[in-house]
């Protein structure tokens, strides 16, 4: 990654950590003794808004800490000390064996990849809960979630079987499989609704896509959505209003759109007619995304460094794209 695009998305990172209000609380209370302030209730992922943004800023952390130069990666990683604890994890721990249901499946999904990335011992307790509670719902989902926000199915289960071991990675695949194998005609015609951060249809493609052998993909996509990649490809969304915390999620969109639409054109075989219109559409959505982050306040920054880093990632590089220099991220640049 760049070196200032990592260095300015750190920045909104650690700035958010450093925030503790205003927080957005979802809680199960059952006494009046029980704890209702983050700091009491879940004190290691206690700011950034909510608890699963404060779980996917950690994990973004994590991931930008290769690309920092030395002293912002100091800091960054005194940041993170701070926050993994054991005592912090024993408190997180417990809230969440009295709280089955708690931010399942987007919340619980980051914190499996956080606990994977950061590899640190103090969180095996709270891998340990979100890999259980994950494989097992997953095996029980009746039909899928196909929502644009938080309680999609398919963004969950593919950020799992990215992270699984290879026992939980079969059974995660199988409910894949059973949720989706049959699946056909998606309505990418309808997408976006006003709220929607992730698209239910390339989010499932991108479950499948680890699903199936190239070839065999490709044949799915073609029942799925036959006219994605061949002149049905969405373009970027255009956000209305960046304070508002649900319409800024098309900002959010552009970026999970981008790297869906890449991930879905190189899982295609090599020759697939498809690939050239997936790649020219990412890049783009890429560069919308990105461009964001100039006009972003709050609503956004707490949690698009999160979707930014995956993106950028994922990809590889920012694309070299004739776009006007409006569009350029400036402070990403």
């Amino acid at each position: 990654m760049d070196p200032a695009i990592a260095a300015r998305l750190a920045d909104l990172v650690l700035s958010n950590l450093a925030t503790p209000w205003p927080y957005h609380s979802i809680a199960m209370l059952r006494a009046a003794s029980d704890p209702i302030a983050p700091a009491d209730r879940t004190p290691m992922f206690a700011s950034s808004y909510d608890w699963h943004s404060s779980v996917h800023s950690h994990w973004t952390l994590v991931q930008l800490l290769p690309h920092l130069d030395r002293a912002q990666r100091d800091v960054a990683s005194r940041a993170l000390d701070a926050s993994f604890t054991a005592e912090r994890a024993a408190i997180e721990a417990a809230n969440l064996r009295a709280s089955p249901g708690f931010e399942r499946p987007y919340g619980l999904a980051w914190l499996w990849a956080l606990c994977a990335a950061a590899r640190r011992d103090e969180l095996a307790p709270l891998e340990a809960i979100a890999r259980e509670r994950m494989v097992a719902w997953a095996q029980t989902l009746p039909a899928p979630i196909r929502t644009g926000e938080h309680s999609q199915s398919m963004f969950a289960i593919a950020m799992c079987i990215d992270v699984a071991d290879r026992e939980d990675r079969a059974s995660l695949i199988a409910s894949a499989r059973r949720l989706h194998d049959a699946d056909r005609d998606a309505a990418l015609h309808l997408e976006p609704s006003a709220y929607d951060f992730l698209s239910p249809s390339l989010g499932t493609a991108w479950l499948m896509l680890r699903a199936l052998a190239p070839e065999d993909f490709a044949r799915w996509l073609d029942r799925f959505t036959p006219a994605l990649g061949r002149g049905g490809t969405p373009a970027p969304a255009a956000t209305v209003d960046r304070a508002d915390g649900k319409l800024v999620h098309w900002d959010g969109l552009n970026l999970s759109r981008a790297w869906m639409l890449d991930a879905i054109a190189r899982a295609l075989p090599e020759a697939d007619d498809r690939i050239t219109e997936l790649r020219e559409s990412a890049d783009l959505h890429l560069v919308a995304g990105l461009a964001s982050l100039d006009d972003a306040t709050y609503a956004g920054t707490h949690w698009l460094p999160t979707f930014a880093t995956y993106a950028l990632l994922s990809m590889g590089s920012l694309p070299a794209l004739p776009t006007p220099s409006s569009q350029v991220p400036r402070r990403l640049a």
